[in-house]
């Protein structure tokens, strides 16, 4: 067990260590989507083996429970398709003289490392550990964002980075009266930002301290997550990361925030009642109406997807909120749905963009008379995307439904659903020309590398397949549920 748990960290460090010095290579290339394999492949197995137990290792640092394990499955399933789709996407920026040998290697180097750190911020029983493995994503994926190196990129860049440290040190200073709450409260101060310690201490916490850290948590994370108030970096970093770092952006690490957020939550609960249940609300139903308005207006493709990330990071902060067994379940399963249907959508687009050197919609058009497999794989995620049957977010959708009028969140479900109307509209609007319209004279080429086209193949089927048969799944995120104090 100490083996699963560690080797989906070890896998993509040492991908990582391989490209620094080799370079990149087309081996090392294969090394790094066959790491993103490995932590897949440890998550499944976990999977099988935990159960509805916990399992530890390195002194109780790292655990392996249901949520962990999703959260891995995540990781793995994402990082495999963009892992995989990076293969023809560098060797695309190298051939048109966008990249270098050094920019290719850096890029090799950080994205396994990436994934290394994501998979520690959720397996980590301790939350000095998970800011650590947090802030090492931001500074990992700000070398991801700036790959281009043009201006536009080094601005989303440091946009990136300035928002998100100003974001991950709230989050500090939450965790820094957390642990002096909790070191009051009896617990030794070895083990006072231990989750597990926490959380049998939590009835003890100062209530007015633990506020203000609870406060903080969901500022600061939240900022990692896209939600309000710290959103305003994820439109200007997804609209110029290279199309597979959107991808795991978007499909990734706004979720292992998230996740973060799930493991603080019952915490908080415990010491002071109904807080960060409001909080969730206000902060999830404020990004849902901010993600829709900007739909409504946005003209580019990159930010449309970005945008669609923040309105479901707020459904899904909403779900977080209402706090059953149900709501946890179906955001998870929400979680997995639009980690996998957004890269298809972010992998697609980063060809488009490719052929058209534009991310304007008014510039794209006709996509499925041109490309069939860019076309379908542009559908599928947008499917996906709109919550339509028979995929997955449909059903996730409709159980954040019932959960939220279970929980007598009525004029919240409402609100919610007005504006995700709203949105559907926003995204049928543009997509539909995009895929559908006439191409205006003669229009460029749409390349599609192998790599890339397996890549999209592969998501597509996985989003077919989590659609159809999502069943085995679902006793691991009611399991998951249930572990993190989820209420029946």
């Amino acid at each position: 067990m100490t083996a699963l748990l560690l080797v989906p960290i070890l896998a993509p460090i040492t991908a990582s260590l391989i490209t620094l010095i080799w370079g990149w290579r087309r081996v090392t290339a294969t090394v790094t989507v066959l790491s993103a394999v490995t932590i897949l492949g440890c998550g499944a197995a976990l999977g099988f083996q935990v159960g509805s137990g916990r399992y530890f290792a390195l002194s109780g640092l790292l655990r392996a429970d249901a949520l962990s394990v999703t959260m891995e499955i995540v990781i793995g399933v994402v990082g495999t398709l963009a892992t995989g789709a990076s293969i023809g996407y560098v060797n695309a920026e190298l051939a048109d003289g966008h990249t270098d040998a050094a920019g290719a290697r850096l890029y090799g180097a950080l994205t396994p490392g990436f994934l290394a750190a994501m998979v520690i911020a959720v397996c980590a029983n301790n939350i000095g550990v998970i800011w650590v493995a947090i802030e090492a994503t931001t500074v990992v994926t700000a070398f991801l964002v700036g790959h281009r190196r043009t201006r536009t990129a080094l601005e989303a860049t440091w946009k990136y980075v300035i928002v998100c440290s100003v974001g991950i040190a709230i989050a500090f200073l939450g965790t820094v009266l957390l642990y002096f709450a909790a070191q009051h409260a009896g617990a030794p101060a070895a083990h006072a930002l231990n989750l597990d310690a926490l959380l049998a201490h939590a009835g003890r916490l100062n209530p007015e301290v633990t506020r203000l850290a609870g406060g903080l948590l969901l500022i600061g994370y939240g900022a990692k997550a896209g939600l309000l108030p710290f959103h305003t970096w994820l439109a200007d970093a997804h609209s110029q990361a290279p199309a597979p770092v959107s991808a795991l952006m978007s499909g990734v690490l706004l979720s292992v925030a998230v996740s973060v957020l799930i493991r603080i939550k019952p915490i908080i609960d415990a010491a002071v009642p109904g807080f960060q249940r409001t909080g969730l609300l206000v902060t999830g139903l404020a990004t849902l109406l901010v993600a829709v308005l900007m739909l409504t207006v946005t003209g580019d493709v990159k930010r449309m997807l970005a945008y669609s990330s923040m309105e479901n990071m707020g459904l899904i902060a909403i779900a977080l909120a209402a706090g059953t067994t149900l709501a946890i379940a179906a955001l998870l399963l929400h979680v997995l749905a639009h980690g996998i249907g957004k890269t298809l959508l972010f992998l697609s687009g980063g060809q488009l963009q490719v052929a058209h050197n534009s991310t304007a919609v008014v510039d794209i058009t006709g996509v499925l008379r041109r490309s069939r497999v860019i076309g379908a794989s542009f559908a599928v995620g947008l499917i996906v995307l709109l919550g339509l049957p028979p995929f997955a977010m449909f059903a996730s959708e409709v159980a954040i439904a019932r959960s939220l009028a279970d929980a007598r969140l009525g004029w919240v479900l409402g609100v919610a659903m007005l504006l995700i109307a709203v949105a559907f509209a926003a995204l049928v609007r543009n997509s539909g020309r995009m895929l559908l319209g006439v191409p205006v004279g003669a229009a460029p080429r749409i390349a599609v590398p192998a790599t890339v086209a397996a890549a999209l193949l592969a998501g597509v089927a996985a989003s077919i397949a989590l659609g159809v048969t999502a069943g085995p799944l679902t006793d691991l995120f009611t399991t998951a549920a249930s572990q993190v104090g989820a209420v029946r």
